[in-house]
């Protein structure tokens, strides 16, 4: 019996050295003294303690007052994830999901986050869940998405509350729902997230789930364009240039657009241009007009398009070519912008940069008219009258077909 009672106090006894030994590493962790952490922490690490290998791990992986190793954190954070700590267990699976010191492999890091998760562990909820809306060849599952992401939202988990309003935003596996997909946004913009915050205001600015309201808008936009979220500084810039909830404000809108458009946000790219074309808080200068309508194009953004083919049709900060402005017409018509059908149309009507051709002329009239141009009914009847009823007939087939066919299919 002695013996025994023996035993126990020493084991009580290492256990105490051990935590304490632990918390001097910890402390030493806190003050960025991370020489100190390892020396405290390898010893426990060698002799099984899991926080310590974790820990261990994390030194590794972060290059904290080492080389970066990924081998040496898989490592540890193998050994502690053995032992059923779930944020090792967490660790792990981003090794196997980047492939930081192995070879990529969702299912592995699946299966780590899927232990650490079901010990109730929020992050590891919240990637799991993500990793049932489908990546690579991992089966959508949007049953089991909304039940992990939840529990990881329910524990205060701000990604996990913004994923589940955009959940319930877009109806992704339940019944759309703006008023959750609002409330869920709210609680994650109040945490600080940048996504939630824009995606707030994007539902106040149209309203959606609750009354428009400009002004709510431009406050969660600022919030999130403040911490640098480039869609939300374009949408603040917006709402400067046309006045809605503040006071319109050109100079503004130029500093928001500029700090959006420069970390390659397309919409801001196209709205900036359109500020130098047309001298909007700025001095009217066509050639940053057309350095920001090129860059804003190139990203396939129909409004940077059509504008960049007004420039090469005119001749206004490039040498005309109305070729070009042809290309560009054409590409922004097939993203179904209304003014470069019209312009598009205007092109086949006179034959500037193309062989002059009535039918396609009078057929993207009719599809900038049913869009809602101005003045595209009227210039499709004026050209009406050079053409035979048959020709007519096909234009308004073609223009049937270019629209039923989401505009891939524009002429014969």
């Amino acid at each position: 019996m002695k013996k025994l009672l023996a035993t126990i106090l020493f084991v009580l006894l290492s256990f105490q050295v051990s935590a304490q030994d632990f918390e001097k590493g910890f402390e030493a962790a806190k003050n960025k003294d991370y020489v100190t952490a390892y020396k405290e922490w390898m010893p426990l690490a060698e002799k099984g303690n899991a926080k310590a290998q974790r820990n261990i791990g994390v030194i590794y992986i972060r290059g904290l007052d080492v080389p970066i190793n990924y081998i040496e954190a898989m490592k540890w954070f193998k050994f502690s994830a053995d032992q059923g700590d779930m944020k090792a267990q967490n660790n792990l699976a981003y090794m196997y999901y980047y492939g930081n010191g192995v070879d990529i492999d969702y299912a592995e890091a699946m299966k780590w986050w899927e232990l650490s998760a079901k010990q109730g562990f929020d992050e590891a909820q919240y990637s799991l869940g993500k990793m049932y809306e489908g990546v690579s060849d991992i089966p959508i599952d949007y049953k089991k998405a909304l039940k992990w992401i939840q529990l990881s939202a329910d524990q205060g988990n701000i990604e996990a509350q913004e994923s589940i309003g955009t959940i319930y935003y877009f109806g992704n596996g339940v019944t759309k729902d703006y008023t959750e997909a609002l409330k869920w946004y709210k609680l994650s913009a109040e945490q600080g997230s940048d996504i939630a915050q824009y995606n707030l205001g994007i539902m106040y600015e149209y309203g959606e789930g609750v009354e428009q309201d400009f002004a709510e808008a431009l406050k969660w936009f600022k919030l999130s364009a403040e911490q640098g979220n480039a869609s939300a500084q374009s949408s603040t810039g917006t709402l400067y240039l046309l006045g809605q909830g503040v006071l319109k404000d050109n100079i503004e809108a130029i500093k928001w657009f500029k700090l959006s458009a420069e970390q390659g946000n397309a919409s801001a790219q196209a709205y900036l241009g359109d500020m130098y074309f047309e001298a909007n808080g700025v001095t009217k200068d066509y050639k940053e007009a057309v350095k920001w309508y090129k860059l804003s194009a190139e990203q396939n953004n129909k409004f940077g398009q059509s504008n960049l083919g007004l420039m090469y049709d005119f001749g206004y900060g490039v040498p005309k070519d109305k070729q070009e402005a042809v290309r560009l017409y054409s590409l922004s018509s097939k993203q179904g912008n209304e003014w470069a059908q019209y312009a598009l149309g205007m092109m086949y009507r006179n034959g500037s940069g193309v062989i002059k051709d009535t039918v396609s002329a009078h057929m993207w009239f009719n599809v900038a008219s049913a869009n809602g141009m101005d003045g595209a009914g009227e210039e499709r009847d004026s050209v009406e009258i050079f053409m035979t009823a048959d020709a007519i007939e096909k234009a308004t087939a073609m223009a049937r077909e270019c629209m039923n066919s989401d505009y891939k299919k524009c002429g014969y």
